[in-house]
């Protein structure tokens, strides 16, 4: 019962000429790499408040809902689990990032894994055995690995960087742009706590980072650092 009332109050927020703008901004199209992802064209916080009003929907009920094509039903599913874990017990949590790990298939966008990845894996492992993020940082599912860089922004957070320095040298090659954006960002946002720590890995490998990774890394410096790191 639920889970029809959510299908229908997602379904009743349908803006079809924002939907257009979102296709086009999520990459839907042959080959991109949204490729068949369809779109409401639903603002995030109206989601947000639908995960809010049925935060006690059953993870089977979840599943249902990001096995859906359509891109606002799964980012509905996974903001419900965000509030889950948070407020969950140990338990609870546990549940859910198995949950989580079991259906990276359908967490297939960046947005997807930009807003549940730090806060369910990542804060889920902050004291545990992170090997799980070893094994998706070397998937060859581009979004499995953008979940194991996305997920160490919590450790960063907590001034943990070991874990994202050696993800960013696994994925220091990465073809894809989705992840030397994600990896500059991370690198950056070490920055932000520990310049030092940020310039050690850059002077390391600065000369072997894509140019992307590397605008991502050094937004905010100065221009004469910035400078210096572009001229490789």
């Amino acid at each position: 019962m639920m889970l029809k009332e959510i299908e229908k109050e997602i379904l009743n927020l349908r803006d079809k000429e924002r939907a257009k703008v979102l296709s086009r901004f999520f990459k839907t199209g042959k080959g991109q790499y949204g490729e068949g992802d369809k779109f409401l064209g639903i603002t995030v916080p109206k989601q947000r408040l639908i995960a809010k009003k049925y935060k006690d929907l059953s993870l089977n009920d979840a599943e249902k809902l990001m096995l859906n094509k359509i891109h606002e039903f799964r980012l509905t599913a996974i903001l419900i689990l965000v509030h889950k874990f948070r407020v969950g017990n140990e338990t609870v949590k546990k549940g859910i990032v198995d949950f989580y790990l079991r259906n990276t298939g359908k967490i297939n966008n960046w947005d997807l894994v930009d807003l549940s990845a730090d806060k369910i894996l990542g804060a889920y492992l902050i004291d545990k055995d992170k090997s799980i993020l070893y094994k998706l940082a070397r998937s060859k599912n581009v979004w499995e690995r953008r979940i194991a860089v996305i997920s160490t922004f919590n450790f960063i957070k907590n001034n943990q960087f070991e874990d994202i320095l050696n993800i960013s040298e696994i994925l220091l090659n990465d073809k894809h742009d989705l992840i030397q954006k994600s990896v500059g960002w991370m690198l950056r946002e070490i920055g932000k706590r520990n310049l030092h720590v940020e310039e050690s890995f850059l002077k390391k490998h600065y000369k072997k980072m894509s140019r992307t990774m590397l605008r991502y890394a050094i937004e905010r410096f100065d221009g004469d650092k910035k400078k210096f790191y572009m001229q490789k």
